[in-house]
Order: structure tokens, then C-alpha cells, then sequence
């Protein structure tokens, strides 16, 4: 018999969830009715869980009152909001699919997520940061100037029927918000009811689209179930309850907020606060504080702007407990500065992708912190990992491999896409992540790169963590990622890309005389160069791709 084989089971004696989105809403609005559900302090909102789902019942109402029909695509492109919210579970309950659009998108994202997933309905912010957004889509379709509310024909996009504007201004060709807020009449609640007795859980319910590295964005398509039992047992992970208040400043339209947030929340009965639009370090700050939270969650750089800004010592924070670092490797140096110093001595780390609705490994709050901020935790319930070498073969514990993950939480593939979703889900329904990681005795995964992100240095792997990790421990660097960039003579060489904490100075000899003798000399950076910022996604994720093509352009190589 085979053993110390790299492949885990969550199994639990807790079930998963066997209901749709709406009915469980209802459930918890019974059970925590007086309970603060939805805090959003800039817009003067402040819902319990039975004001909350009250509301939700109305623009589920309301969606359909526009002619919508389950299975139809509702888009939402917005900042962060309450009616955000509203959105994500009123299309739920209404069988609608909502399809999140991601805040930073232009005219031709825009318009191609649109007609790709066939959106009949799109609900949009005015404005947000530089992106005027009733501009954008005036400019996509034009015919909306002279369209009546709900008529909207486009020959570029002829699914597309109802556009649906945030704010109180009026707009041509566009309905308000707050018509989908109206009080139903008992036939259209008996005709909401009749929909949701229709629905399963196994039914698409959220579509996100994937920002790959190469290629369009591929819209992963997630159902109930992938979505509801994830959020709890992310929950279940932080210990969350009903007393819980859990700060969400990172967006909404990823998979961090809808899913680590808002279901996490939900499904414990624990309020859902939103401290801003977007992420502000300054007004995260102001609102654990004023609305004494006791999680909060953030990707590393959110971390790093919190801790590091210059009123920081002036705020109480001593009602955090507990929260989640997740959405790019967590560096060990500011997971414990979080614990040391914003009370955060429960906060997790969380390990997924949007393709698996998304955690998949998740540190426990009762683990050893030497475990939590050297690891992503042990596999979450009821899911099943594995880790494989080049030709599909399940490596031993210790051994490096590609993690992949399957059970409740696979999406249903890519929409539109097959070809896409076989390359990435095989015929046993496994999903390849194309990270990199290894799994050891206990259990406990440690991701040691993406494939795709690994530096083969004249025949030496580097794995850019690593190197990353090692240089956080420098007293002047806030923040580090390594890079491979085109060598003539070993094919690749390592750039380590630096932001300097405010008032340092240092030079590119000082960073690799930190690192002589202390790591392999192959891994010791050929370039160092100091930027103030790295290339971003909307969700505060590295695009090392860019990063990486920009730095092979600045220092003149070429492949």
C-alpha cells in the first residue's frame, strides 16, 4: 500500500448546506432579525438582517418586475455600496446570474464581458475613481441616448435590455436604483416564491471573470452551493458569530469580498462593514474603531498600508480578534506585525481561486503562529487536495507539485468556454490550479509559486517566494517581488523589485550584500531595482506578468 502520499481530504462531520441562496438569507434574517447586517458609514446605512432581507425581497421583486426570468445575466459594475449588496443576494433569490464586473475596466472589457455572458441587465455606479461609467457605456451603446428605460436595442449587444444607474440623478435610456426598491404587490412576491421553489442549488448563480495572465478573461461560472457552503465554512474557520463585525475593505466584485465577506457574515449572522468605496488605509482605521470590529480583512499590501501609516498608533483596535490575509502570498514579517500589533492574534490565512469558489486551504485560529504565517493551513472541509509532479502522479509528503483541488467547490467551468474548462478541469473533475506547493506530514500546504512564476537560472529552479521572504526580513524594505528577466548566458536571471520604507535609502550593492552567504548564491538577485509601486489588480493582487515586462523593458534585455 502507498503511503505519505501527497493528497488530503477535508472530511467533517459538519454536512454542507443543500439550499439555494435565498431561503438560507430568510432563515438567518429569522434567527438574527434585530442584528446589525449591512454597515456602510459614508452612505449613512445601517440595516439589521430583517431590514436587510426585507430589501433583498424587493429588488428580487423588482428584477423580475422588469421581465427578467431565471438564468438571465444581471451585470454590476460599482465601487463598493450597499446596493452591491443588495444585488448579490437579491439576484439570487430571483434565479438571476449576477456577472461581477471588475471597477477597473474600459470600453472594450466592458462590452466584451457583456456580450460574451449575454447580459440582459447591467447595474452600474455613475462614476468611480477616473472611470466615468455612464460615459463608458454610452459610448458601447450609443442607441441608450434615445431608448426608453428597459427598451434598449443594440446591434453590438441585442441581449442586452435594462440598464439599471445608482444615485438619484436621472439618466436617458437608464432606470434609478431605488424603482427596484418599490414595495411588491402580492402577485409579484407570489411569483418571487414561485421562482425560488424552482431553483436547485447546483444552479449558476455568480459568474467572475478571471484576469489571466495571457489571453481574454474567462467568466468562471459558480453556483449556489459552491458559493454558500464556502462562505460558511470560511466562517466556521474564523470562529465567526452573531456578536462578530467584520470590516471588508477589499472589492466586492472578487471573490474576497462576496464570498470571504459578505456569505462568511451571512452565514453566521455577523455584520457585514464597509469602510469606504475602495481601499483606504486612513478609513479602515476610522472604522474598526468606530464601529469596534473584531475581523478584518485584506490582501498583504492592504496590511502593509494599515500598519504602516503614520496615524496608525493613534487608533484603538483592540476589538479586532480575527480576519483573513489572503489574495497573494502573505509575507511572514507582516503577518506578525498584524498579530503583534492590531490584536489580531485568530487572523487566518486563506489559500484558493475563483475557479474553486475560492479557499481551498485555510489556517485555523487555534493553530500555532509559527504554522499560521509560515503556511496556508490544512485542507478546508469536505474538499479534496492533491499534489502531482509533470506526468499527473501524486507526489510524497514534502515533495513539490502542482496543487489540485477537487469536490463541492469546482466551478461548473468556464461560460462559453469548454475547450478552456477541459484544460483545466480534467475528466475526474480535478481542478489544476497551476500553483506549486507541498504538503507536509501534518498536512499543512505551503504554496512555493505559480508554474508559471518559477526562475530556471541555468538550470536551477528559484521560487521568487523564497527569495521574497528572505529579503522582508531587511529593516529599510516594505515590500518585495522577485522577477525573472532574459539572460543571454543562463536563459533567466532574478530581479528583486523593492519599495523602501519612507525615508530609507539604499542601493542595489547593500541588498545583495544582505543576501550573501545567507541564501544560495543562484538566488542571490543579479538586478535590484527600487520602484514606488507595483503593477495591481483592482483586488490588490501583483501582476508579476506586468511587473516583470516592465522591468525587462527598463533594464533593455531581451529574450
Amino acid at each position: 500500500m502507498q503511503k505519505n502520499l501527497s493528497y488530503v481530504h477535508g472530511a467533517h462531520d459538519v454536512p454542507l448546506i443543500g439550499v439555494t441562496i435565498g431561503p438560507y438569507l430568510a432563515s438567518v434574517a429569522a434567527r438574527h432579525g434585530d442584528s446589525d447586517a449591512v454597515v456602510v458609514p459614508h452612505q449613512n446605512v445601517r440595516w439589521t438582517y430583517r431590514e436587510f432581507d426585507e430589501r433583498v425581497t424587493r429588488v428580487a421583486a423588482g428584477l423580475l418586475r422588469l421581465g427578467l426570468r431565471p438564468g438571465d445575466r444581471v451585470g454590476i459594475w460599482s465601487q463598493n455600496c450597499a446596493e452591491w449588496v443588495l444585488v448579490q443576494f437579491a439576484t439570487a433569490r430571483a434565479g438571476l446570474i449576477m456577472v461581477n464586473i471588475n471597477p477597473s475596466y474600459r470600453r472594450s472589457e466592458l462590452e466584451y464581458v457583456l456580450d460574451k455572458v449575454q447580459c440582459s441587465a447591467l447595474i452600474l455606479a455613475p462614476a468611480f475613481k477616473s472611470s466615468d461609467y455612464i460615459a463608458i457605456v454610452r459610448d458601447v451603446v450609443p442607441a441608450i441616448h434615445h431608448a426608453k428605460p428597459g427598451a434598449l436595442q443594440s446591434d453590438r449587444l441585442p441581449h442586452l435590455r435594462h440598464v439599471i444607474r445608482l444615485g438619484d440623478e436621472r439618466t436617458d435610456g437608464m432606470f434609478n436604483f431605488s424603482e427596484l426598491l418599490a414595495p411588491p404587490t402580492d402577485e409579484q412576491l407570489a411569483q418571487l416564491a414561485q421562482v425560488e421553489d424552482g431553483l436547485q442549488f447546483d444552479d449558476p448563480v455568480n459568474i467572475q471573470f478571471t484576469s489571466g495572465t495571457t489571453g481574454a478573461p474567462k467568466g468562471a461560472t459558480l453556483t449556489h452551493h459552491n458559493i454558500l457552503n464556502n462562505g460558511f465554512f470560511i466562517g466556521e474557520a474564523m470562529r465567526l458569530g452573531a456578536d462578530d463585525r467584520l470590516c471588508i475593505p477589499v472589492p466586492l466584485y472578487h471573490c474576497f469580498g462576496m464570498v470571504l465577506g459578505n456569505l462568511a457574515c451571512v452565514t453566521h449572522g455577523a455584520a457585514m462593514v464597509f469602510p469606504g468605496e475602495g481601499f483606504e488605509p486612513k478609513a479602515v482605521l476610522e472604522t474598526v474603531q468606530a464601529e469596534r470590529c473584531t475581523a478584518l480583512h485584506g490582501v498583504p499590501t492592504m496590511f502593509i498600508a494599515i500598519l504602516d501609516h503614520p496615524e496608525f498608533g493613534n487608533y484603538d483596535l483592540s476589538t479586532l480578534r480575527t480576519g483573513i490575509m489572503a489574495g497573494s502570498p502573505c509575507p511572514t514579517e507582516v503577518m506578525n506585525r498584524v498579530i503583534g500589533t492590531m490584536h489580531m492574534n485568530e487572523i487566518t490565512i486563506a489559500y484558493g481561486m475563483t475557479e474553486t469558489s475560492p479557499v481551498s486551504f485555510q489556517s485555523s485560529t487555534d493553530d500555532p503562529v509559527a504554522l499560521r504565517v509560515a503556511t496556508i493551513g490544512r485542507v478546508h472541509p469536505h474538499l479534496e487536495v492533491k499534489i502531482v509532479d509533470g506526468s499527473g502522479r501524486i507526489v510524497p509528503r514534502g515533495v513539490k507539485g502542482e496543487l489540485l483541488t477537487r469536490g463541492y467547490s469546482v466551478m461548473l467551468g468556464y461560460w462559453g468556454d469548454d475547450a478552456k474548462t477541459r484544460e483545466t478541469i480534467d475528466a475526474a473533475r480535478w481542478m489544476h490550479t497551476g500553483d506549486l506547493a507541498v504538503i507536509d506530514e501534518q498536512g499543512y500546504a505551503t504554496i512555493v509559486g505559480r508554474s508559471k512564476d518559477m526562475v530556471i537560472r541555468g538550470g536551477e529552479n528559484i521560487y521568487p517566494r523564497e527569495v521574497e521572504e528572505f529579503l522582508y526580513r531587511h529593516p529599510k524594505i516594505q515590500d518585495v517581488q522577485c522577477v525573472g528577466v532574459p539572460d543571454k548566458k543562463y536563459g533567466e536571471e532574478l530581479c528583486a523589485c523593492v519599495i523602501l520604507r519612507p525615508g530609507m535609502q539604499a542601493d542595489a550593492d547593500e541588498i545583495r550584500a544582505f543576501c550573501q552567504g545567507e541564501i544560495a548564491y543562484y538566488k542571490v538577485p543579479r538586478y535590484v531595482v527600487f520602484v514606488d509601486a507595483f503593477p495591481m489588480t483592482v483586488t490588490g493582487k501583483i501582476q508579476k506578468f506586468v511587473l516583470r515586462e516592465q522591468i525587462t523593458g527598463d533594464l533593455g534585455l531581451s529574450a
